[in-house]
């Protein structure tokens, strides 16, 4: 472990992470204009039978995406904060994102970091706040339907955030169904190791990982460094597979610190620990 760690106001859980087992249906699904980004995604999502999924957005032409990075805490009752709002009125485009959307007081709704290209400042990076953005143009993207969990905000002590949190939800029927886990995970543990536990304890030998979280800086594979304690991350290709030593995790990443500084790369497995939540869906 890189000895780095945050210590958040609550008392720290025991359940280090929680994750229920379900079914995904990869989907091609249309972003529509005219309603916010949250609507556009929920409806998509609803018209092919699915509260839940994680959509995958790459090259998508966007009317308007206020964003916000990470920051440190006005005051102690959270370890970190978002920074002001970035407004971005005359739109841009979302280069690469993904996003879990399940639901927030009965509700549908989403959480979305990614990479957007910002006219005239260049590529950002950020947490995409969803009812203030909105597609440019109707837009196909690509998305996992979840079927039998999804994710639910509820209040989590130990950091004092609301989060995602797994807990089933009713099965969908997918027409081709993948075997899943949605997942999420406490702070100060290694994201890799975390994700292997996962793994092991669903019996998954190889898998595929999606998601967004949170690290605490981070170290990449051929030095790079990242010393920021607040960071939104983007997983860009993960993976699991069965090795000589056993599950091992590989994570490719984009991420962004409380400078706004953009930093990709594979991850040191073994040293990089979660700041506040990691949010996966997991693909057997």
């Amino acid at each position: 472990m890189s000895g780095r760690s945050i210590k958040h106001p609550g008392p720290i859980a025991h359940e280090r992470h929680a994750a229920v087992a379900c079914q995904a249906q990869s989907l091609t699904i249309t972003l529509e204009p005219g309603k916010t980004f949250n609507a556009s995604v929920a409806d998509a999502l609803s018209a092919h039978g699915f509260q839940a999924g994680y959509v995958l957005l790459e090259d998508v032409p966007m009317k308007r995406m206020d964003y916000v990075i990470p920051a440190g805490s006005p005051g102690e009752s959270h370890a970190a904060w978002y920074s002001e709002t970035y407004v971005c009125p005359s739109g841009g485009t979302i280069r690469r994102a993904g996003l879990h959307l399940g639901r927030r007081d009965g509700e549908a709704f989403l959480h979305c970091h990614g990479l957007w290209e910002v006219p005239g400042e260049g590529l950002r990076m950020g947490h995409l706040l969803p009812f203030d953005a909105e597609v440019g143009k109707a837009t196909q993207v690509r998305a996992y339907g979840i079927s039998g969990a999804l994710l639910d905000v509820a209040d989590d002590a130990e950091t004092n955030f609301r989060l995602f949190s797994p807990r089933a939800a009713p099965i969908a029927n997918p027409a081709r169904p993948r075997r899943a886990v949605l997942a999420t995970v406490q702070p100060n543990g290694d994201i890799c190791e975390a994700i292997e536990a996962i793994c092991a304890e669903h019996g998954f030998d190889e898998a595929e990982v999606l998601g967004i979280g949170s690290l605490v800086g981070a170290d990449f594979a051929g030095g790079g460094h990242v010393s920021s304690y607040a960071t939104e991350v983007l997983i860009r290709d993960g993976r699991v597979s069965r090795t000589a030593e056993g599950l091992r995790a590989r994570l490719d990443v984009a991420m962004v610190g409380m400078d706004g500084a953009i930093a990709e790369g594979v991850l040191v497995h073994g040293a990089n620990p979660i700041c506040v939540t990691f949010e996966l869906l997991i693909l057997g």
